[in-house]
């Protein structure tokens, strides 16, 4: 006769880690979205295939991350890739800002092509906010400014974009559609998938 019943106890399953071969195939599955981000932030072609390729190896070498979260991750590789490259800082022109490049940029909707032409700082924080959703508190980290920075460029972005939020959403879902809408091969700006071969 037992006199103290046993439970059983199951253990939680392991948690389960991304790896590199997992940055990889998301990297290449949502290589059209990732380049436009990295287009969107940086404002040159040029920069933007470094802002990929340097967010893919981040990715891969970077501190645990639960799968679930690979994809989140990587999109935030991308953008902290580009706040190194470009340095957006409130008040302060970027040496990028006037670039002659991004004149230059073709397939952009005239939605997207509007946030390119932001000054730097704005169109981080409108891109980070907006598009990708990110919090206030977020920007203000990943930007390392204060909450009323980040307040004060999105409304001066959405001010410069025709003082109208409608636009705004017509751009992030321009910006989903036209993602969407690229295909696997064409949609790739020459010489990223090279990059990209030689990256992974």
């Amino acid at each position: 006769m037992k006199i103290f019943a046993t439970n059983r106890i199951n253990a939680s399953p392991a948690p389960t880690y991304a790896t590199g071969a997992d940055f990889c195939r998301i990297f290449e599955h949502d290589m059209a979205r990732l380049y436009q981000l990295s287009l969107l932030l940086t404002a040159d072609p040029e920069l933007a295939e470094k802002c990929f390729v340097r967010g893919l190896e981040g990715s891969k070498s970077s501190n645990p991350v639960f799968k679930e979260w690979a994809q989140a991750w990587a999109r935030r590789a991308i953008i902290i890739n580009a706040i190194r490259m470009i340095g957006p800082r409130p008040g302060i022109a970027s040496v990028f800002d006037r670039s002659s490049s991004r004149n230059q940029i073709r397939g952009l909707s005239d939605q997207l092509a509007a946030i390119v032409n932001l000054p730097a700082f704005e169109r981080f924080v409108l891109v980070m906010s907006v598009l990708e959703g990110y919090p206030a508190r977020d920007c203000r980290l990943l930007l390392n400014c204060s909450n009323f920075d980040i307040a004060e460029a999105r409304v001066q972005a959405l001010q410069r974009l025709g003082r109208s939020a409608e636009v705004v959403r017509k751009a992030a879902g321009a910006a989903k559609s036209q993602s969407n809408s690229e295909d696997s091969k064409t949609g790739r700006p020459r010489g990223l998938t090279a990059r990209f071969a030689a990256s992974a």
